[in-house]
């Protein structure tokens, strides 16, 4: 039971602080942190899209400013210190709680969830749908997470999924690391569907709806639903991820 119970606490520490962007990473989320370490005027020249040396010790000098572990890896809880004051995770093994911030309610008793497995309930699939479509034609806003600001396509999935007090990662290469990945065909309302768009791997991602839809942030028409079956979603289909058990 001990040695069951340490195993638990020590891959939910993982998973918890599993690094999102580090050196020599790439892609959308890392120009999004670069805007924003501009934004906060620490010291990147230019907006690249490539986590460089530069942007490294602009991530060090953000993290020994905030009072964060000074690792040059940015962490969910460098993540969003950087993006303006979300929750932070703690890895200690005496408590996996979220932080609960004054001005974020819908953070209020959230869970996390677990990587490679199923966790979402089938009872819980209406009201993840009925959350996501409540967004239809909000505008799409790079790095937006908000239905203030925007959305982008993981910070829609990780937006629906809080309003239901449910934890997911931040980006889609995160994202895709949860649940089981299973045919086009075994696919249910409520799991979560992947494509490679601007960069190789699991870099768009979405809700599946049953029938063939998904509901997404696209980057030309904002949240709304489109067909796994068009030719632009067919030709860029990555994968699908059963999550619903």
């Amino acid at each position: 039971m001990i040695v069951f119970l340490a195993a638990f606490l020590f891959f939910n520490n993982i998973s918890f602080a599993a690094p999102i962007l580090k050196l020599n990473s790439h892609g959308h989320d890392v120009i999004v942190l670069q805007q924003n370490l501009m934004r906060l005027k620490y010291s990147v020249s230019k907006v690249s899209g490539n986590y460089d040396k530069e942007t490294q010790d602009a991530v060090k000098a953000f993290q020994k400013d905030n009072r964060l572990s000074v690792t040059g890896i940015v962490n969910r809880e460098t993540w969003w210190a950087i993006k303006g004051g979300r929750p932070t995770i703690s890895t200690s093994s005496t408590s996996s709680q979220t932080a609960k911030p004054t001005n974020s309610p819908i953070w209020d008793n959230i869970s996390s969830v677990p990587y490679g497995r199923t966790f979402l309930d089938k009872k819980e699939v209406s009201s993840i749908i009925s959350t996501a479509k409540n967004y239809m034609g909000v505008p799409y806003v790079f790095g937006g997470a908000s239905p203030e600001e925007g959305f982008d396509c993981s910070g829609f999935l990780e937006y629906v999924f809080a309003r239901n007090g449910i934890e997911i990662p931040r980006t889609a290469d995160e994202q895709y690391k949860l649940g089981k990945l299973v045919r086009q065909s075994q696919l249910v309302a409520g799991d979560l569907v992947f494509f490679t768009t601007y960069e190789p791997g699991a870099s768009h991602c979405g809700i599946y709806l049953g029938n063939d839809k998904f509901i997404h942030a696209s980057s030309s028409r904002g949240i709304r639903v489109d067909d796994l079956n068009d030719s632009y979603w067919a030709s860029r289909y990555y994968g699908g991820k059963h999550i619903v058990k």
